[in-house]
């Protein structure tokens, strides 16, 4: 009933905006009475939450997937760069419609405490790819932050704003300038 009531959540978040969401909505999306939701919910704040909880531990999961999936990496060889910024963008363009929704719609308040959490734990992972690839840096997680900000800046307004850059001349884009981190 739970994961029901959830992914009924998520469609009416990206199918109908912020604004509009209700209980009342989601209610009928799951097929269920409002009772019964609020049974599970207290109200339209605590789904949300939930909505934005579990799809920020999906983007999470899918960065850390894509850097184990890389095995070993040479910072130095483009291709591997490439492959990573490439798995990178994926995980960010899997749900496009939620990604508007928390980045143009809810208000910061509401979202910004996750938000900082799954940058953390990517940057995190990242500073330890990055001290066990070998790349030298005097603070590897000052060196994390500023690459996942840079990347995770330019992906999403990429993938919200669909500017006339292809996706391989953004790729291009992101090793070029992950070049100038691996020294």
């Amino acid at each position: 009933m739970v994961e029901r009531i959830v992914e009924a959540a998520r469609v009416v978040l990206v199918r109908d905006g912020y604004e509009s969401f209700t209980t009342n909505r989601v209610a009928d999306q799951a097929g269920v009475s409002p009772g019964s939701l609020y049974q599970y919910f207290p109200d339209k704040s605590a789904l949300v939450t939930e909505v934005l909880d579990r799809w920020s531990a999906e983007i999470s999961d899918r960065v850390a997937a894509s850097l184990a999936g890389a095995g070993p990496v040479d910072v130095n060889d483009p291709r591997s760069v490439r492959a990573i910024a490439d798995a990178l963008l994926t995980a960010i363009e899997a749900d496009a419609g939620l990604l508007r929704i928390v980045w143009e719609e809810l208000p910061a308040v509401r979202h910004r405490a996750a938000q900082h959490a799954l940058e953390r734990r990517v940057r995190e992972l990242l500073a330890v790819f990055l001290t066990a690839a070998g790349v030298r840096a005097t603070d590897p997680s000052a060196r994390a932050w500023v690459i996942v900000m840079a990347v995770e800046n330019v992906a999403v307004r990429w993938v919200l704003d669909r500017p006339d850059i292809p996706r391989e001349a953004l790729l291009d884009e992101f090793t070029a300038l992950a070049g100038g981190f691996s020294r």
